[in-house]
């Protein structure tokens, strides 16, 4: 059975007009800063260990299912395969990062999907899931390869995984009151004004600590107000360094949009990241390509702004 897939063409500006934007915002928020336009490093190397070595080549993002189809009621039956969810995009051949929950079939209990993905007659796995374990603690683990699913919610950047010019970000010392992703799309926002502009990529947290939630296993309950969420989820102090894998757009579009979506691993933990906790010793590098269009795959029916921050 097909998912319904409605999509948008969406604003794209100039690399160095929206580096040129980010670098007057970011420096508001951060005591260094340095946006620049770059050849996209080689991402299937350290530090990132990506499955594809750029980020170019018609980048798009997608929007698929969402937080409703989790609360207050899980709605199990919402399986994805990521190898579908490209060809949902028209880039069937795609290399595809991006924050979702994890394919619960495959990994015995609700968890946080980092996905990095190549798919095609190429397919390559390289997608970590967080889970809470039985002793309350996060554990990271990197997915068998042919566990390509998610569940629920997905929100992806998919490219032909090709090296070309990207946005490179750098920022150190955080001296205003918001992270990094809100930093950026709020600038992008408040320049672009009516015009829908989308990011993805990834970044990475160099120095200092994060805080990120790992979802336990499906509540047993409905979850219907945002204490009820913040009393569901575990919160944990990670430490860097850290790879996320993150998207974001300005504005909804008509599509009820998750409006940023962000998560990441270490070499022993990985969850949802929501900001840093060590504003003066925290530095990010962030290498981000804009979008061409905004994808959204089986949009819930019944939909709320439950549990989207």
């Amino acid at each position: 059975m097909s998912l319904p897939v409605e999509f948008k063409p969406l604003h794209i500006p100039p690399l160095e007009e929206v580096a040129e934007v980010l670098q007057k915002a970011l420096q508001k928020n951060f005591a260094e800063v340095e946006v620049t336009v770059v050849n996209c490093p080689d991402l299937t190397k350290e530090p990132f260990c990506l499955k594809a070595r750029g980020l170019c080549g018609s980048p798009r993002l997608a929007d698929v299912g969402g937080v409703p189809h989790l609360m207050p009621h899980v709605q199990k039956d919402k399986l994805y395969d990521i190898k579908t969810l490209a060809v949902s995009v028209d880039l069937p051949d795609a290399f595809v990062v991006g924050a979702g929950a994890g394919p619960y079939p495959a990994v015995g209990v609700n968890s946080e999907l980092m996905a990095n993905i190549v798919t095609g007659d190429n397919c390559a796995n390289g997608s970590h899931i967080a889970k809470i374990d039985s002793s309350g603690n996060s554990q990271l683990m990197k997915l068998p390869e042919s566990a390509t699913g998610c569940a629920l919610m997905l929100n992806m950047f998919a490219s032909e995984g090709l090296p070309g010019k990207v946005l490179r970000v750098w920022a150190k010392k955080r001296t205003g009151n918001i992270n990094l992703v809100t930093c950026i799309r709020q600038a992008l926002l408040s320049h672009y004004s009516e015009k829908p502009i989308g990011l993805g990529g990834t970044f990475r947290l160099v120095n200092g600590h994060a805080k990120c939630h790992v979802m336990p296993d499906f509540s047993t309950v409905p979850l219907t107000c945002t204490e009820d969420v913040n009393e569901w989820l575990r919160f944990f102090d990670m430490q860097a360094p850290m790879v996320f894998l993150s998207t974001l757009i300005t504005k909804d579009h008509g599509l009820d949009l998750r409006l940023e979506h962000s998560h990441g691993y270490g070499s022993n933990c990985g969850g949802h990241y929501h900001y840093d906790t060590t504003p003066e010793i925290v530095e990010y590098e962030a290498f981000y390509n804009v979008a061409e269009f905004i994808y959204r795959v089986d949009r819930p029916k019944i939909t709320h702004n439950l549990g989207r921050n």
